[in-house]
């Protein structure tokens, strides 16, 4: 028997092996109101501490990646090819600490994370510690779709990426001299006693993780999040970007979900899956499952950051408890817009 989950959206689940060997639920659904929505980090983003020219800059990289985003979704795109676009057009700029512009580890070397996921099956895929991948949200699509895994790591994912034919750079790509200067700071602080393996700019610095959550015209829902992680990380330390249900999420029957802050309380929150959980077994609305998580749970536990949520209905929210977020959406009736400071 076929049952409504959402008024006018017939879902019907059939089971198909792809050739990778996984089992999985594929969904259908009558067009819904496309929709795309970005964000490129949180924190004591400021306008005073912006320069109008470093502001022009941030907002055209972010409607660069809105463009791109729903272009493809325009020409009946799903919503994964959606998220890759977007994320990649931000990954390439040394604005945000994804990419290009990936901060650097205690040994003075870029190590990225990235993951992206399909609402449509729950099928997911993530990298983490990668030096060499241009682009780490195309490695993570290929673990998902070309591999029977969900994570690779290291110089395994590296390995894996090549064999798939995705471009392979040396680190030295993603060199950048404002990120070098934030690690020199942060050593100095880190001599002085003033840190500890704590990212020195954690609290009054940005964070420039990128995400995208979109819905594609088949109803179907999806996420993705990319980032350098934090600024002289030590031991291989990963954050919330790549796990899925900490930093980044999808189901159709809830929401897409990628956040941006302190990886550390994301993990331990659950953050990304928390704010579905809201959805599906609270009745919450996107908003306020989104506040809930963001503006409440993660400064009640000391951390700080944002995220931006979408669901099935068109419907999002794009909660932050710092001073700012880049960010911005887009929807089917033309609709677009970017934002960066509270106000």
């Amino acid at each position: 028997m076929v049952k409504l989950l959402f008024p006018l959206l017939i879902v019907i689940a059939v089971g198909c092996t792809p050739k990778n060997g996984k089992k999985v639920a594929l969904t259908e659904a009558k067009p819904g109101p496309i929709t795309l929505v970005i964000h490129g980090g949180a924190g004591n983003i400021l306008r005073e501490n912006l320069t109008p020219e470093k502001e022009t800059a941030y907002r055209e990289r972010l409607t660069a990646a809105l463009d791109s985003g729903y272009a493809v979704l325009e020409r009946g795109g799903k919503s994964t090819e959606a998220v890759i676009a977007a994320i990649r057009i931000m990954e390439d700029s040394p604005l945000f600490n994804a990419g290009k512009g990936a901060v650097f580890t205690s040994e003075g070397i870029n190590e990225l994370d990235a993951a992206i996921m399909d609402g449509s099956n729950l099928m997911a895929g993530a990298v983490a510690g990668v030096t060499t991948i241009k682009n780490p949200i195309t490695a993570a699509y290929a673990v998902m779709t070309q591999s029977e895994h969900v994570m690779l790591t290291g110089k395994g994912a590296e390995k894996f990426a090549g064999e798939q034919g995705l471009e392979i750079v040396p680190n030295s790509y993603f060199f950048d001299s404002t990120r070098y200067q934030q690690l020199i700071k942060a050593k100095a602080n880190e001599k002085n006693h003033e840190a500890q393996w704590i990212d020195p700019y954690i609290k009054d610095k940005k964070f420039g993780t990128v995400g995208c959550v979109a819905l594609d015209q088949y109803g179907n829902l999806a996420a993705g999040t990319s980032t350098g992680g934090m600024t002289n990380k030590k031991y291989g330390r990963v954050g919330d970007a790549p796990i899925i249900g900490a930093g980044t999420y999808a189901e159709n029957a809830t929401c897409a979900v990628s956040g941006t802050g302190w990886g550390e309380f994301y993990i331990r929150l659950s953050a990304a899956h928390d704010i579905a959980s809201l959805m599906k077994y609270a009745g919450l609305t996107v908003q306020q499952a989104a506040d809930s998580v963001i503006l409440k749970k993660l400064p009640a536990l000391g951390g700080n950051g944002g995220a931006i949520v979408l669901d099935r209905q068109g419907n999002f929210a794009l909660p932050f408890c710092t001073p700012g977020m880049y960010r911005g959406y887009i929807t089917r009736k033309g609709e677009g817009k970017v934002f960066i400071f509270k106000d």
